[in-house]
């Protein structure tokens, strides 16, 4: 016993202090993209390449990069060179509504409160079940993830339930498959009123590399009404956890509209 609490006392506090202290991620990390839009319009219209699978890079008429389709890949940087596109150390991307994640600029509009209504009923706290529709399980992993002791969900009051009859919302990854199809479908209509729809990742927002299949639904917003966009391949437990704070208002900055 005495060997536990001298291993404990050396480990020290290991839950991160987000969102009070700004989080520092590896030079690896792969946030929110940073574009020079005059020289992305100058490159060849030859896109989807095999480096940009999903087709998130668009070149004419007007120059866009869709955060929902972007799979945040190394060799994307090939194609359009690291002068034109590269990637931040901001983790901040999740959005309220579908088109704030087709980034015409480097100014992202970052996700809002739920409205008055919805927050009277909830509170500040949320229950959620968790539906993957055919995900590769990255994004379920990372979403797994955040009720280790390092994120500790459920000290925000969020936390995860064993069924939709539970559940406030619902958190969906995956593209959604026709084999999924009406499983969602039954855990949506199981989750009483109100309720929210949360798409995590890029399969759920936009089908992600299997769009276009016709045995997917290309996201989720093809069959349900989604409150929450968190983009990435897979988003890190930071994103999803900072859209979900914001959902519930509890970051409270400056830049909730801009970032």
């Amino acid at each position: 016993m005495w060997r536990v609490l001298k291993n404990r006392i050396k480990q020290g506090y290991r839950t991160s202090r987000y969102p009070k202290e700004a989080p520092v991620f590896p030079p690896r990390f792969r946030g929110k993209p940073t574009i020079d839009f005059h020289q992305l319009q100058k490159l060849s219209p030859s896109l989807p390449s095999p480096q940009d699978p999903t087709g998130a890079l668009n070149i004419s008429p007007q120059p866009a990069v869709d955060l929902g389709k972007l799979l945040f890949n190394e060799d994307l940087k090939e194609v359009a060179s690291p002068s034109v596109l590269g990637y931040s150390q901001d983790h901040r991307m999740a959005v309220s509504h579908r088109e704030d994640l087709v980034l015409k600029d480097n100014e992202l509009k970052l996700a809002s409160g739920l409205k008055e209504k919805m927050k009277k009923v909830l509170g500040r706290s949320l229950k959620l079940r968790e539906v993957c529709a055919g995900s590769c399980g990255g994004c379920d992993l990372e979403i797994q993830a955040l009720d280790n002791v390092v994120f500790d969900l459920s000290r925000f009051g969020i936390q995860f339930v064993a069924s939709p009859r539970h559940a406030d919302g619902l958190i969906v990854t995956g593209m959604v498959t026709k084999n999924m199809e009406s499983a969602l479908q039954a855990a949506y209509e199981a989750t009483p009123f109100p309720k929210i729809v949360i798409a995590v990742g890029a399969c759920a927002i936009s089908g992600g590399i299997f769009c276009g299949s016709p045995q997917v639904h290309s996201g989720v917003d093809r069959l349900l009404p989604v409150d929450l966009y968190i983009p990435g391949c897979p988003p890190h437990p930071l994103t999803i956890l900072d859209g979900l704070l914001r959902l519930l208002d509890k970051i409270d900055t400056p830049d909730k509209k801009k970032s």
